[in-house]
């Protein structure tokens, strides 16, 4: 049995006829740049995650950047946030120029630990961008409170976390801009790169509009310089078709893990992932943690089993950062999990079957 780690090919046949149709509807009207397909995945999209706009834009990169930009955040600007994360966090923190100021993660759910948020602070510090890691939402209602005090701008990284929800509230609904990515792989992706930007501030999506469109909402009057990070139409129209299939998927990801915990509960020295009572956790990836991993995973290989490391080197160890001045122990909690963290195959096309040949082979690697 060969399990791929993501498998788009059998979503894509699942949804074929409607995909084409609306790909078929954008070629025939020419609406390659934004467009309807655009505008309408944009409503429903935001009405999805029950916020006022939504702000489609290129990828999740593009959508992390022009939040902060928006936001005027800037040169001799600080943002505090993970080094557990893919770099493209990090990455739009630089690109407007502040620096990117590390803390750790809670060892439960590999999210920001907000206790270590306020030794963080400094006068410099404008924002904080927490990071729904893996599909889990961070500790919201603490971190929003700690911004509040000290007046800075909350920014949610939910490039992994779409229709996650804390508390009952939908993510989204805590910071002053949430962030998304639509690769091909996330739970609702694209066909090629894309992402948005969700806001309860008019102001703010207004800002958003124009910066991803040159600086302006009419045609050729800009009333500032911005960059193009437009979205496609026919990503539009791809995520469109697949938005109304989102919460079906989300819980039979949900099932999946179930079926995972049920298995694995127990077996060698696995550390399941904790989902937190206050959360609804999407389960973009199902993350094991072992000491083994190294050993287990090329184990799965040869099963016909596909695994991932997300992300085995903490940015705060990658070349990119080192000028930030931090060393190997500074964040132990993000460093054990570069170093123990595998990520097993979770989709919503996987059949409990093969999640039984997943499960039996773990146990018979342990045994």
């Amino acid at each position: 049995m060969n399990i791929p780690l993501v498998d788009l090919k059998a979503q894509y046949n699942s949804i074929k006829e409607e995909v084409n149709t609306a790909i078929q509807n954008v070629i025939d009207n020419s609406a390659f740049i934004l467009g309807k397909a655009v505008y309408d995945f944009e409503t429903a999209f935001a009405k999805a995650h029950n916020v006022k706009n939504c702000v489609a834009v290129g990828s999740g990169t593009d959508a992390l950047h022009v939040a902060l930009w928006a936001n005027q955040i800037g040169h001799g600007d600080e943002v505090i946030t993970v080094p557990y994360t893919f770099i493209a966090t990090v990455e739009a923190i630089s690109l407007v120029g502040a620096r990117p100021i590390f803390i750790d993660i809670e060892p439960k759910t590999y999210t920001m630990d907000p206790e270590k948020i306020e030794k963080a602070i400094t006068s410099k510090t404008k924002a904080i961008i927490p990071v729904h890691l893996y599909g889990q939402p961070a500790i919201m209602d603490r971190i929003i409170e700690i911004a509040n005090r000290h007046n800075l701008i909350v920014i949610e990284d939910a490039a992994q976390a779409h229709l996650a929800k804390f508390r009952g509230k939908s993510i989204g609904e805590f910071g002053k801009a949430t962030c998304f990515s639509f690769y091909p792989g996330k739970n609702l992706g694209a066909y090629g790169e894309a992402g948005a930007v969700i806001t309860n501030d008019d102001n703010l999506a207004k800002r958003m509009l124009q910066l991803r469109d040159h600086g302006q909402l009419e045609k050729y009057k800009h009333q500032f310089w911005g960059h193009n990070y437009r979205m496609d139409g026919i990503q539009g129209a791809v995520l469109g078709v697949k938005l109304k299939y989102l919460h079906q998927w989300t819980e039979r990801r949900r099932q999946i893990a179930s079926l995972y915990r049920k298995g694995l509960g127990g077996v060698g020295d696995i550390i399941l992932p904790f989902e937190s009572p206050d959360a609804y956790h999407v389960y973009h990836l199902f993350v094991i943690r072992t000491k083994r991993r190294i050993e287990l995973q090329k184990y799965l290989s040869e099963k016909g089993i596909s695994s991932g490391l997300h992300y085995p080197i903490s940015l705060h160890m990658q070349s990119a950062y080192q000028h930030l001045g931090y060393k190997e122990g500074d964040f132990p909690v993000s460093e054990i999990s570069a170093r123990e963290c595998i990520s097993l195959p979770i989709y919503a096309e996987l059949r409990d079957e093969q999640v039984n040949y997943i499960v039996e082979n773990v146990k018979i690697f342990y045994r």
